[in-house]
């Protein structure tokens, strides 16, 4: 088995949200970036992996096997959210008994080494602490029972950018260790830029792409442009586009062939953030012919 997990027509619907028929897989060693404005659907799709919701269709498998088939499957999933998950009245000392207590693959070494990495301290109730330093302790508790597959839900937003790097640090190192990877939420797109292999993007509850990320940026580009050569090109090659004062930006999925195709344009290599942008604030001339292109 190459993927840890694989999602397949995953679909969840919340009033008049829908999580639709989302796809995409995570081979062994490798980080996915899961991208998406805020009620994109991201940590939907996240809590239904998880089985803390329940999904309306759709096969979500971690080695080949459903969730809720072996204990040792949950025993190889790491889980840190955008908040603390233990009780406030704990302290770090406590917690790392609580989970040596509930994890058979517990290393209380590094838990230990963690803890002072990160310089928590250990009898400090959870709530004296401020949240950068609650994240990090998340984050030390979910590395410590030593899982196979991270999941992480907007685990970095609460650090500053010096622990951040420290943190993406570690998670590079994590998935070098016997074949190990991480889904990684996030919109901080620099993170996932430093260390993602590939990018999925959730928009209005669909994936756009999931994709390596070195095929976005040797196949993604945008053309920029004046209003009169904006009129002139194909609207099939136009993914989104965004006017800014005279100009347009438009985004194109293969930009060697835009280049070659409009001659008179400039023709830019695009972030992952930008991208996200002009699909979320861009216009979409056709965005059904789009979602089927892409997904």
């Amino acid at each position: 088995m190459d993927e840890i997990l694989q999602i397949k027509d995953l679909t969840k619907k919340y009033g008049d949200f829908k999580l639709d028929q989302v796809s995409f897989s995570i081979p062994k060693g490798s980080i996915m970036g899961l991208i998406g404005e805020n009620g994109a659907g991201k940590s939907t799709t996240i809590n239904a992996i998880l089985g803390l919701i329940k999904k309306d269709k759709g096969t979500v498998r971690f080695w080949g096997k459903e969730l809720d088939s072996t204990i040792q499957i949950k025993e190889n999933i790491g889980v840190v959210f955008d908040g603390i998950n233990f009780y406030e009245t704990l302290t770090p000392e406590k917690v790392g008994k609580i989970c040596a207590a509930a994890y058979k693959q517990w290393d209380n070494p590094t838990y230990q080494n963690l803890l002072e990495r990160f310089s928590i301290p250990q009898i400090k109730e959870i709530k004296t602490l401020s949240k950068g330093m609650k994240m990090k302790l998340s984050i030390a508790a979910a590395l410590s029972h030593r899982p196979k597959l991270l999941i992480l839900d907007e685990a970095t937003s609460g650090l500053d950018p010096v622990m951040r790097d420290d943190i993406l640090e570690i998670f590079a190192g994590f998935v070098k260790e016997e074949g190990r990877s991480i889904l990684m939420s996030s919109h901080i797109t620099t993170d996932l830029e430093k260390v993602a292999d590939y990018i999925t993007f959730i928009h209005r509850g669909r994936v756009i792409f999931s994709k390596r990320k070195s095929d976005l940026y040797n196949g993604y580009g945008v053309i920029r442009c004046e209003s009169g050569l904006f009129e002139k090109v194909d609207k099939a090659d136009i993914l989104a586009c965004r006017k800014d004062g005279t100009r347009w930006n438009i985004l194109v999925g293969d930009k060697e062939k835009a280049k070659r195709k409009y001659k008179n344009a400039m023709v830019d290599t695009i972030s992952i953030e930008d991208m996200l942008l002009m699909y979320v604030k861009g216009e979409q001339s056709n965005e059904e012919s789009h979602f089927k292109r892409f997904i």
